[in-house]
């Protein structure tokens, strides 16, 4: 159904909200005071502020969590860019619903929401101009307090989706179902197949593929932060669905189970998880696989503080585990190379093949980059223009797949 993203937000109690966020970092053994977590508190006190939810008083101290659901809140790191002379600077947080970046495409970009028994959420899909009998589809997913259009604007992914032809949509968190925005990639329940948001997510796949007659067998999902733990959680939980994962500054599937564990996990550390530090496709590989051998593209920087690099050399151990498990292999073959976008940042690139030579995961280490899109806009937020165009390269090893089979 065709709609507006101009709803009301329900109301919550902040000072609750911020709280029980404080009373999580606490249990999780996260100082806030010092360090890369230092200021943790007032970027929570800005973004509930910003979503019109503002809270009383100051400071770090003050009492427990009273009513607030502690189940419903992300949390969120202290965000930073990284400048080219190794010196950091806060994050851009344009207004959550920022305006298109100017000269925009020319195709139809309309809202509409998507409903189920595990709730409803609004979604935003762009429609080239001109466009194939059947097109390709790609979804994404946002991270923390971002918007379709902020996401949108800062990709710049519905200006190759005029280049190329196919559609792309935008799934919206909720502040119902989080009061930052984040999708909740860290909750038991939306870790699953057919419930909680990756139902959603999948369900409002399958409408605008019937709507329009998407190809079925290119489907892609691609995701930044806790947008790209979903994208990983999607490709594990409906593989028939999506051919193909992109994970920009994401963590490997079943990372963390609550708040306190996925705080400890953005930060490096993996409650009975091992050999997350090792290449894809080895004997060591995470305690908790995955099963669904994906094709998947990883994008992270080396200096991220909000979620280490690790996480992003987890979700490729992960995938290439998959990938040796079903071609029965101990190992995929990789080649390396590196380069510098011009004037911009160097890079490390790791590519894994399968014993018929096709790729399977591959790996960008963007050196110097902190927890932003690589070669996005500044229309948008957590983008990095320095770093090379992760957009046009995750759209590379996309279409460059064999077609999948599909639901």
């Amino acid at each position: 159904m065709k709609t507006t993203f101009n709803r009301p937000a329900p109301s919550f109690d902040a000072q609750a909200i911020h709280e029980t966020i404080r009373s999580a970092l606490a249990s999780a053994g996260l100082d806030t005071t010092a360090g890369p977590m230092l200021g943790v508190t007032d970027t929570i006190r800005r973004a509930l502020a910003a979503a019109g939810m503002p809270t009383v008083g100051g400071g770090d101290g003050g009492g427990g969590g009273g009513g607030a659901r502690a189940d419903t809140v992300d949390v969120m790191a202290r965000v930073v860019d990284v400048r080219q002379d190794g010196r950091v600077q806060p994050a851009r947080r344009p207004p959550l619903d920022a305006p298109p970046a100017p000269n925009a495409p020319a195709g139809s970009f309309d809202a509409f929401e998507h409903a189920n028994r595990a709730g409803t959420r609004l979604y935003k899909l762009y429609v080239p101009a001109q466009v194939g009998a059947s097109p390709p589809l790609v979804v994404m997913l946002h991270g923390c307090t971002q918007s379709a259009d902020d996401f949108a604007a800062g990709t710049r992914m519905n200006r190759l989706a005029d280049e190329h032809g196919f559609l792309v949509v935008y799934p919206e968190q909720a502040t119902g179902a989080n009061p930052s925005r984040c999708w909740n990639w860290f909750r038991a329940q939306d870790q699953v197949r057919d419930a909680g948001e990756p139902s959603l997510i999948a369900g409002i796949v399958r409408d605008v593929a019937a709507r329009h007659r998407v190809d079925m067998r290119r489907i892609f999902v691609a995701g930044l932060s806790a947008g790209a733990a979903m994208a990983v959680i999607l490709g594990e939980t409906y593989p028939e669905l999506f051919a193909g994962v992109g994970a920009h500054s994401g963590l490997p599937y079943r990372s963390a189970h609550d708040i306190p564990s996925a705080m400890a996990a953005m930060k490096g550390g993996r409650s009975g998880m091992a050999g997350l530090g090792t290449a894809p496709g080895r004997g060591d590989a995470p305690q908790h696989q995955i099963a669904q051998a994906v094709p998947t593209i990883v994008f992270h920087g080396d200096r991220d503080h909000t979620v280490q690099l690790c996480n992003g050399i987890g979700i490729a151990t992960q995938a290439g585990a998959a990938h040796a498990a079903a071609e029965a292999a101990t190992a995929m073959h990789v080649r390396t190379d590196s380069g510098k976008r011009p004037g911009g940042r160097s890079y490390s690139r790791a590519v894994h093949s399968d014993a018929a030579g096709r790729t399977r995961v591959e790996t960008w280490t963007v050196h110097g980059a902190g927890h932003a899109w690589a070669g996005g806009s500044a229309s948008g937020s957590y983008t990095d223009a320095n770093g090379p165009d992760a957009s046009a390269e995750m759209l590379r090893f996309f279409l460059a797949l064999p077609c999948a089979g599909s639901a």
